[in-house]
């Protein structure tokens, strides 16, 4: 698994580790994330009906962004452990945000000190590609974690292609 770092910006917070793996597949890919901490301390979205939802980045949830090697277009994915996700296709950083085809089937355990979900994503996602690996996490009293592989210089913006550390080379 990959180790995310917290954001210089963030206070440190209930979470102390995440980390996430991913590899493509011939229908899209499967992701892992995981969190360790104290989990009783962070909003966990309920479980709900697994199903298209935007603004789940607002609390604790998980991202992925793929871009292929060739070009500017990217895709978004943002994943909840309450089992909802969201899709979405953008031509070049932020511009023309729309809803994107994909399948999701998330899976989320959690106990008091990890979280885990796993996402088995069916979608178009060309390879070679550089790829991001973002967490949210929202804590009880409202305070915003920021994780990636890497940040830019300033505010977190997961948008960034700083962020898209990892480079994927081909299906399994």
């Amino acid at each position: 698994m990959h180790s995310l770092v917290l954001h210089p910006h963030c206070a440190p917070g209930p979470i102390t580790k995440v980390e996430a793996e991913i590899e493509p597949t011939n229908e899209g890919c499967r992701a892992r994330f995981r969190f360790v901490g104290d989990i009783a301390s962070i909003k966990v979205p309920e479980a709900a009906a697994p199903e298209r939802m935007d603004n789940l980045w607002k609390t604790t949830c998980f991202e992925i962004f793929w871009q292929p090697e060739s070009g500017t277009y990217y895709r978004e994915f943002n994943l909840s452990p309450s089992t909802r996700w969201a899709c979405y296709d953008f031509d070049d950083f932020r511009l023309n945000s729309r809803d994107a085809p994909a399948l999701v089937d998330i899976d989320c355990t959690h106990d008091a000190h990890e979280l885990i979900l796993s996402a088995e994503i069916k979608s178009e996602l060309p390879t070679p590609a550089a790829v991001a690996l973002n967490g949210i996490v929202e804590d009880k009293d409202g305070n915003i974690q920021f994780w990636a592989l890497a940040f830019q210089e300033g505010k977190p913006e997961f948008h960034s292609t700083t962020c898209r550390k990892l480079h994927l080379a081909g299906r399994l």
